[in-house]
């Protein structure tokens, strides 16, 4: 998704959640309903989230600088990790809420609860279609869709706490559904973190197992030794590696550089490597820690 794609969808989701905030709110304070009042919070948070992914993806187009020698791709996991902190707290006020109103409930009208959710419901399913084809470009848009896919969850708990409320008088459905959704919202939220966390430390990406990836290149014709070998993401979908390749005498350092350059982006996908070919017997070689 280029930026200004980015831009359009970040816009138009941020205006429908502005009136999703407007109109839940509104339904939370007549209904009394928790789980409408959660649901209009953890929009008010949609808004802020999809606007900083937005940002994120415009900034990251930006060029590389002599300061910043690999441009700002970064700022797409900075805001996964900001989307995904936001859940957790969105989340914890919920529970918080929750277990105050099962101690003291809250009366809850359940019929206009009914229909209020319902419409939520709606306009969170258009907003999860339109981001769909989209999650998995980045961590950044795949933070966006988890917050409007738990906005979906949490209408359809919404109706169901709504429907047992107004048939049955279980006041205590309200509580019960919101605190259910918002333990989805915490697995859902703590994934994203944990890969974005993973992508600043600079651990190997997922799905890359650098054992392999050494075996691989000990396995290309000439090479003698592997060392320092580090393979990283800069962003989603943009995996890196480093590595000191010792070759025999006899080998052409140019045809070495070439089939292992291949060998990586054929077999493992990784296209932006850096390879320090050195001769037999070269000092540095025999220096330094050993990934």
């Amino acid at each position: 998704m280029n930026a200004q794609t980015s831009a359009d969808f970040g816009d138009a989701l941020a205006a429908q959640a502005a009136v999703r905030v407007q109109a839940t709110s509104r339904g939370a304070l007549l209904t009394g309903s928790l789980a409408l009042l959660a649901d209009s919070g953890h929009m008010l948070s949609d808004m802020g989230a999809l606007g900083l992914a937005a940002f994120a993806a415009w900034i990251a187009d930006r060029p590389a600088t002599s300061k910043r020698t690999y441009g700002y791709y970064r700022a797409e996991i900075l805001a996964a990790l900001v989307n995904g902190a936001t859940l957790l707290a969105v989340s914890g006020f919920i529970l918080f809420e929750a277990w105050r109103r099962l101690a003291a409930p809250t009366p809850v009208f359940g019929l206009p609860m009914l229909g209020i959710a319902a419409g939520g419901l709606i306009v969170n399913l258009a907003c999860l279609w339109v981001l769909h084809g989209e999650r998995g470009e980045s961590l950044n848009i795949r933070g966006a869709w988890l917050h409007v896919l738990s906005d979906t969850l949490g209408s359809v708990a919404a109706i169901a706490a709504a429907v047992l409320v107004w048939t049955l008088k279980w006041q205590w459905a309200d509580p019960v559904a919101s605190a259910l959704i918002a333990l989805l919202i915490i697995h859902s939220s703590w994934r994203l973190l944990a890969e974005a966390v993973s992508v600043l430390m600079e651990s190997a990406p997922r799905g890359v197992n650098v054992d392999d990836v050494r075996q691989a290149m000990y396995a290309a014709s000439g090479v003698l030794d592997v060392h320092d070998l580090h393979v990283w993401s800069i962003t989603s979908g943009m995996d890196s590696l480093s590595a000191h390749v010792v070759v025999a005498d006899d080998r052409s350092p140019h045809d070495a550089l070439a089939e292992l350059r291949k060998l990586l982006a054929d077999r493992f996908g990784i296209d932006h490597v850096t390879l320090q070919i050195e001769p037999e017997g070269f000092a540095d070689g025999k220096c330094g820690g050993h990934a």
